[in-house]
């Protein structure tokens, strides 16, 4: 199953004062592997957040393939509840060099939350965004920062975010296969 969003955003106000262009083009859920319970109790949903299940990862990076892209992936734990839905969201910081503070991109808009499936089992999520640098612009250092809820019907049972962290392993979308990192350089 794969979801497409294809808006574009204008972005800018780097340290640099660069504009670049960003275009979420894929999120791609894949199954995971993990142990459903009979019952999401408050002890089981604190429990998610510890969970090694739970992470974000850089898994492409201005490839040959891919370049000016940076991809974000994000895997969660299932609650064990076949009822219960897993979100994810996906956004792109930069770190200002001046404050050395991670600052997320301008979108105009929050970003949205898709649907990575049922809470039964783990589950991963991805997105890429292509970049556009302006010519003769230095270069920017980028992480991912991915939003997780567990929501059952329209009530959100547990949410928390991660930025992206290396040595994770991506069950579909790595370029090269196996990649993953905390940041990437772009420009």
């Amino acid at each position: 199953m794969s979801v497409t969003r294809s808006r574009q955003l204008a972005l800018c106000a780097f340290a640099a004062a660069a504009v670049w262009l960003i275009a979420p083009t894929l999120a791609v859920p894949a199954l995971g592997a993990s142990t459903p319970s009979s019952n999401t109790t408050s002890t089981s949903l604190r429990s998610l957040l510890s969970s090694r299940e739970l992470w974000a990862t850089i898994d492409v990076c201005n490839s040959v393939r891919h370049p000016n892209t940076v991809g974000v992936r994000g895997s969660m734990p299932g609650d064990g509840n076949t009822h219960d839905k897993m979100y994810m969201s996906f956004r792109l910081q930069y770190l200002n060099t001046t404050s050395n503070v991670w600052v997320n991109l301008p979108t105009g808009a929050a970003p949205a939350f898709v649907s990575v499936g049922a809470g039964a089992s783990a589950r991963q999520g991805g997105t890429s965004f292509q970049l556009v640098p302006v010519a003769g612009k230095v270069g920017v250092r980028m992480r991912g920062v991915v939003s997780f809820q567990w929501r059952r019907g329209k009530k959100v049972l547990q949410s928390t975010s991660r930025p992206t962290t290396p040595k994770h392993k991506s069950l579909a979308g790595a370029e090269p296969a196996g990649y993953s990192a905390a940041t990437c350089l772009i420009g």
